[in-house]
């Protein structure tokens, strides 16, 4: 496996040559599944979720027991638009409070059993504004890429990914506009609660940008839009991808990261599964988009992976279920 994405020739390659789940373990799991001490379907998609998860880990009664948290930060220059409810020295500010344990993500983190990690991305050197050029040039998207890629560690076994970066919910909104069309309202919302004014000027920006950068392919998209902290969540979700660990998607922002591997390759997010559904507007428009039924929909808009790692209480639970329940051989419970 290789650890160095030296060229987006290769990341290309990568996306066009993934491996699928182990069709065996899937087996052995449904084989177990439909002898367990339940009524057939009786716990519903939590089955679904169990038989998903062992055919990505290879084995037919799965554990979780190292699930990592990888936060990404970035700061873009769209955002001396106005784009934002916050300035930009606000993703420092998170930073330091993600480091310190005290946001929110630190808490959920720490209640479901998750190793959290932080990695910012040369927050005094934000991306270029998208609609005079484009954000990052190819070397830039390469290294935020091998961020991502390098942060997720080979012993999980299952990654969720979240990020910081004031302006990056109108960079996600380029991107979901730029691969899948339609107005520019259409995938615009409040992100951090902006005003009615700055949603009309956000959406100009969006706009401007999407029509600048025309053409190219999703990794081209990624870089004229995009931001480090995206490119980030797509290159360590498409690592998870070639180690078999299983992913929770998060909320608006790390699904437009999402799409850009799904726009490559149709079956990229095939290790994936949706941790909720959002209150940013357009949240339920692009998983809808990418195939995912999210698992929870609490009204969350907090990103930094909040919502994606509530989910992974719903995953463990599914798991515990699947691997942990007597069969009714082992019960001595009669199948009527």
């Amino acid at each position: 496996m290789t650890t160095s994405l030296s060229s987006l020739t290769q990341v290309r390659d990568i996306l066009a040559n993934l491996a699928g789940p182990d069709m065996a373990a899937v087996a052995a799991a449904a084989d177990r599944n439909g002898q367990l001490t339940k009524p057939p379907a009786a716990l519903g998609r939590l089955e679904d979720l169990a038989q998903w998860y062992a055919g990505w880990r290879g084995v037919g009664r799965p554990v979780m027991e190292c699930p990592q948290v990888v936060i990404f930060a970035g700061n873009h220059g769209v955002a001396a638009k106005g784009v934002s409810a916050f300035p930009p020295e606000v993703t420092v500010q998170m930073v330091t409070n993600f480091e310190h344990g005290g946001a929110a993500i630190n808490q959920l983190s720490k209640a479901f059993g998750a190793t959290m990690n932080v990695h910012a991305l040369e927050l005094d050197r934000p991306t270029k504004d998208f609609t005079q050029t484009a954000a990052m040039d190819a070397d830039e998207l390469l290294t935020a890429l091998q961020t991502g890629w390098d942060a997720v560690d080979p012993q999980a076994d299952l990654l969720v990914t979240g990020e910081m970066g004031i302006g990056n919910t109108t960079s996600a909104a380029a991107i979901a506009m730029a691969l899948y069309g339609g107005a520019a309202q259409d995938w615009v919302g409040r992100g951090t609660g902006v005003d009615d004014a700055a949603l009309t000027l956000k959406t100009e920006v969006v706009a401007q940008g999407v029509a600048k950068h025309a053409g190219g392919d999703a990794l081209d998209t990624l870089a004229r839009l995009g931001g480090r902290e995206v490119a980030a969540m797509a290159g360590a979700i498409l690592r998870a991808r070639i180690e078999g660990i299983p992913v929770i998607l998060d909320g608006f922002i790390c699904c437009s990261a999402a799409a850009c591997l799904h726009a490559m390759n149709a079956s990229a997010l095939d290790h994936c599964v949706a941790g909720h559904v959002s209150a940013e507007s357009a949240h339920p428009v692009l998983l809808a988009k990418l195939g995912q039924t999210p698992l929870l929909n609490l009204g969350l808009r907090l990103g930094e992976a909040s919502g994606a790692a509530l989910a992974i209480g719903i995953l463990k639970g599914a798991i515990a279920c699947h691997s942990g329940m007597a069969t009714f051989a082992e019960a001595g419970v009669s199948e009527g």
